[in-house]
């Protein structure tokens, strides 16, 4: 059994998936590289085969009609032999340095027998053209170095959330979790982190910059554009999340755990809004009241809290053009300063 599956979904890749999957090497033979190769039409497949017969011991390959990122998800994880499990998109890459910081803790929890539910790391935002690149870390919120449960910390703020990019599952949790991404759909990282995270008790954070995110290509999903466009996705997601929430209550062991899952749901529910108050088209603003209305009629009490209770809430349902036009300032200024998108 191999330590750690590192997935990668590759469609149309053929321009930047070698060098992912270089920087997943030096794992040898700890680690099984699964690239998924979801129905592409350039040179994606060739490349594929061709550093499967070259690292025969650590690269799978599966191809497969096209399902979007996850439904490439979904069979990287039906594939997976790992004790953990990874995604790492194929324009994305991995430090070397915190890549082996992490394998010698995996190798430890392994002997030790004691393996954390969940793995965390910090990434970084590796913005095309911008010379700052912005560390998303947790050090200020979680202890390093060492296993703890929700009980041992307090609830991240706002500004801080976990991402796919973090994230190191045990794959028995996800499995576990019974999570299964819906095909043909972006934005589907958010139900990774999130439909799992009621199955998660020990967590360890190691703090270093593992995971370099690429952002700033025209065709990317986060860019603004592409997000306005592909809309009728995101609230496709933001609907399960507020499923799934509702339904894992009687799973959470404690108050920290579920409201971080409260604040995650709000910061995306959050994002949704704000395109569609950006875009300004009819159809998309209501959507965006649809969303809000439901959550109120499943649970009265969490739309309170999030509509009027929170920062984002309050700013993303502002009244009138005047409200739309200060939701649009206060969310530019929160994009420059994080430097999402």
């Amino acid at each position: 059994m191999k330590l750690l599956s590192i997935v990668v979904p590759c469609y149309n890749s053929q321009d930047y998936m070698e060098h992912c999957v270089e920087s997943l090497l030096p794992g040898g033979n700890d680690v099984e590289i699964l690239i998924v190769n979801d129905g592409s039409k350039d040179g994606t497949a060739a490349i594929a085969d061709r550093l499967r017969e070259t690292y025969p011991d650590i690269i799978r390959v599966v191809h497969q009609e096209n399902a979007g990122h996850g439904g490439a998800v979904n069979t990287g994880l039906q594939h997976a032999s790992g004790l953990f499990f990874k995604v790492v998109d194929s324009d994305d890459w991995v430090d070397l340095d915190a890549y082996r910081k992490i394998l010698n803790f995996l190798r430890e929890a392994v002997a030790g027998r004691r393996l954390p539910d969940l793995l965390l790391s910090n990434y970084v935002y590796e913005k095309q053209g911008a010379s700052h690149k912005k560390i998303m870390h947790y050090r200020n919120y979680f202890p390093s170095d060492t296993y703890f449960t929700w009980d041992d910390v307090k609830p991240l703020p706002p500004t801080t959330y976990i991402l796919m990019h973090s994230v190191i599952y045990r794959t028995e949790v996800l499995r576990l979790s019974g999570l299964k991404l819906p095909e043909h759909t972006f934005y589907v990282d958010n139900l990774f982190v999130f439909q799992p995270m009621p199955h998660v008790h020990t967590i360890y954070y190691i703090d270093v910059d593992f995971y370099r995110y690429l952002i700033g290509r025209e065709d990317q999903s986060v860019n603004e554009s592409v997000m306005i466009s592909r809309l009728d996705q995101q609230y496709r997601v933001n609907y399960q999340m507020i499923d799934i929430l509702l339904k894992s209550g009687v799973r959470f062991k404690s108050d920290t755990q579920c409201k971080n899952m409260c604040s995650y749901l709000n910061i995306i529910m959050s994002v949704s809004s704000i395109m569609a108050i950006k875009s300004g088209i009819a159809q998309h603003l209501r959507w965006k009241k649809e969303l809000w209305q439901y959550l109120k009629e499943a649970n009265p009490s969490l739309h309170r809290k999030f509509r009027y209770r929170t920062l984002l809430g309050i700013f993303m349902n502002l009244p009138g053009v005047l409200g739309r036009k200060i939701s649009v300032i206060a969310y530019n200024i929160t994009q420059k300063i994080y430097g999402f998108n």
